[in-house]
């Protein structure tokens, strides 16, 4: 029967509108009825005439009689598809051919990048940048072929076609990293078929496959649906590390607090993105710390540039307790002169695996890391790793006076595959010791979802790994994208020991504020090791417990141990620690005196009779591994007698610090409320440049009317 008799009968058809399911189910039946009726041909039969066989076998099973009337409609919905790609074809052929050829050459160039890395040592020299590679490999692979019809090596083809690049079809270690460009049936020149492409894409794990760029319609076939960024029910399954607030401590028992600094800003992006989503975020989620220190202040800096902060201490009222007082706690860090700024060596970590192939993890990314780019000097030098069920290096070191390499590289990342995060936190340290930068800034900048499930997973392994890493001098940040199986936990241990620190990127501003407007403090770290210690006074205090800083916490000999790893400060940082501390004959004590206590336990001298506690302060410049003491006594001259006496900066911090101790469901707040949070901030906000405390108090808002997470 020929097209146009076909296509009439069709028309006469009462055909139901198909949905979405039923399309793609129709195709891929038509089309695997389609390659059974190849595979057992006597002859190669070509397109047309094969498609006119399975459109003929439609029309009889539709219309014999031997077909139950539930299956008709399926059979129907099959048939118009099979004619569909019939006519498709006929029509774009010449496309069809074109676009394969394209595809190969496109394979070609990404698999010239990972033989380059899997057969030369990263520390072998200098070589050229990814994108030469990609351009020759593109070149060779678009000369026309010399001959037509049958091949050099005896196999068949079509007429006028070249033979699969070779690799692509060997029998290597190169087949485990096959796109889905290539058929089973290599030896008959075959060309890929799109029925095959989801399957074949999602067991791909290499980076060529990463590195593929499908043109619209196949991606609808090769990529797995994704989730919309917005609008989807929060249900809980990100991954934090167990908080247990830190309990009251007795004076009388022990009077000294030792912990290391924070200037991590994750878990207020991550409270945010679910807050704006409706949802109250995970308890674990809410470091309060965190969020006080998402929020820069004006602190007092230091005259002397040799020292890179001084404290500024207060005691006020606490504004939840009227019978307890607030002891707060601020440094900030000078701001490097830009002449004297550093060059920057980085290396791009990225995570390409399927689980990113969403639209707030890889396109965002991409676009972050552009955002990045754009801010550095033309001398600095930026390198770029993969990984996905394996690691590549896709950009060699390469300066960003060359920036549209760099953003080249970026823009042809595509996500797919399991996830070797171990491998490539190994391979992107190994670049980075090759092309290490004595006069510059070396640090290796993980961006992903910490979805790892491919060779090294265990955190206390890769713990290790970076903290003998960190002694070379390469520091590592790392940057959070997506929700729903986002590894908190994992992010928080690799930062922390890598003398870096982790953000969570949530939206293209708060890309922003990171990565641009905050570069010079992610970059360039001027104190670290930062450990602070409080000594408290018995005389006038008699309990304490410390807000947040749960993670952090050190024994009390660690303080006096360089070899003791701790926070660091970067350029223009600023950090806040708040302790609520207890007077001796406050009502609002909850530990009993000890009933046997030490002859030692005598009062204090009369020169710290009227001191709240001792504060001291170690840190390492970032080229010393010798560390600074800084101290100083908090006394009466330091007390407010009133909340609203004290600085805005001071009073806003103390709002936030309330806002996650009741999001987070502490029991120490008593009765101070939502509202209570907003009376407090709102007169606080002060100089709001970018709008980041206004956006607090609406946050407060939302947290009021927010849900609990969904049971899915």
């Amino acid at each position: 029967m020929d097209e146009d008799k076909l296509k009439e009968l069709f028309n006469k058809l009462d055909i139901p509108e198909p949905g979405e399911g039923a399309k793609k189910a129709a195709i891929q039946r038509a089309m695997a009825e389609f390659q059974r009726q190849k595979d057992t041909a006597e002859e190669p039969v070509k397109g047309f005439e094969r498609l006119r066989r399975l459109t003929g076998r439609l029309q009889e099973k539709i219309f014999s009689g031997g077909v139950s009337v539930m299956k008709k409609p399926v059979l129907i919905t099959a048939g118009v598809a099979a004619l569909a790609l019939m006519l498709s074809l006929s029509i774009f052929t010449p496309t069809f051919l074109s676009s394969r050829k394209a595809a190969i050459e496109r394979h070609e160039a990404g698999k010239t990048v990972i033989a380059k890395n899997e057969q030369q040592p990263i520390a072998s020299g200098p070589a050229k940048p990814a994108s030469q590679e990609v351009l020759t490999a593109k070149s060779e692979v678009s000369k026309p072929s010399a001959a037509k019809g049958p091949r050099a090596d005896g196999s068949k083809g079509r007429p006028g076609t070249k033979p699969a690049p070779e690799g692509l079809v060997g029998k290597s270690e190169a087949d485990s990293l096959k796109t889905p460009l290539l058929a089973k049936k290599e030896a008959k020149g075959d060309y890929f078929r799109a029925t095959k492409l989801k399957d074949a894409r999602e067991r791909s794990s290499g980076i060529a496959g990463n590195l593929y760029q499908y043109s619209p319609a196949e991606a609808e076939l090769a990529m797995p649906a994704r989730m919309p960024a917005d609008n989807q029910e929060y249900v809980g399954r990100d991954r934090f590390e167990k908080l247990t607030p830190n309990p009251i401590k007795l004076v009388a028992e022990e009077p000294v607090s030792t912990f290391s600094i924070d200037v991590d800003t994750a878990a207020y992006a991550f409270v945010r993105r679910a807050l704006m989503g409706g949802n109250l975020p995970q308890k674990n989620a809410v470091r309060i710390e965190e969020m006080i220190n998402y929020f820069d202040y004006d602190y007092e800096l230091p005259k002397n540039r040799k020292e890179p902060f001084k404290p500024t201490v207060a005691v006020y009222p606490t504004p939840w307790n009227p019978d307890t007082k607030l002891l707060h706690i601020g440094i900030k860090g000078h701001d490097i002169v830009p002449e004297k700024k550093p060059r920057s060596n980085l290396v791009f970590l990225i995570d390409v695996s399927g689980s990113m192939n969403m639209a707030d993890k890889l396109p965002l990314l991409k676009n972050s890391l552009g955002m990045l780019v754009e801010t550095l000097a033309p001398e600095d030098t930026v390198a770029m790793v993969v990984y996905a069920g394996a690691a590549g290096t896709v950009l060699e070191p390469t300066k960003v006076k060359d920036k549209g390499q760099i953003l080249a590289a970026l823009d042809r990342l595509r996500a797919g595959g399991s996830t070797a995060g171990g491998e490539g936190i190994r391979l992107a340290y190994a670049l980075a010791e090759a092309n290490f930068d004595h006069d510059a800034v070396n640090r290796v900048i993980l961006a992903t979802d910490g979805d790892f499930n491919v060779g090294i997973r265990d955190p206390e392994e890769l713990k290790g790994f970076i903290e003998r890493k960190r002694e070379t001098g390469i520091y590592l940040s790392v940057l959070g994208f997506g929700q729903g199986n986002y590894n908190d936990a994992l992010m928080q241990k690799l930062a922390q020991n890598g003398n870096g620190n982790a953000a969570y990127i949530d939206t293209l501003s708060e890309a922003r504020k990171v990565l641009v407007d905050e570069a010079s403090s992610t970059l360039f770290t001027i104190a670290k090791d930062v450990k602070i210690q409080v000594e408290f006074n018995p005389e006038t205090v008699a309990e304490y417990r410390l807000v947040g800083y749960e993670t952090r916490m050190l024994r009390r000999e660690d303080f006096n141990n360089d070899k003791v790893d701790a926070g660091d400060i970067g350029s223009g940082h600023s950090v806040t620690a708040i302790y609520e501390i207890t007077p001796p004959g406050s009502p609002a004590r909850l530990l009993d005196d000890l009933r046997y206590k030490k002859a030692a336990e005598q009062k204090s001298e009369k020169t710290t009779a009227g001191e709240y506690a001792f504060l001291k302060i170690r840190y390492k410049l970032p080229d010393s591994d010798t560390s600074t003491l800084i101290t100083t006594p908090i006394g009466a001259d330091s007390e407010y007698a009133a909340i609203e006496k004290v600085s805005g900066e001071v009073r806003f911090a103390t709002s936030v610090a309330a806002f996650g101790q009741i999001l987070r469901g502490d029991r120490f707040t008593g009765d101070f409320t939502y509202d209570d949070v907003i009376a407090l901030a709102e007169p606080a906000r002060g100089r709001d440049s970018f709008g980041y405390r206004s956006e607090f108090l609406n946050l407060v808002r939302l947290a009021k009317t927010a849900r609990t997470m969904g049971s899915k």
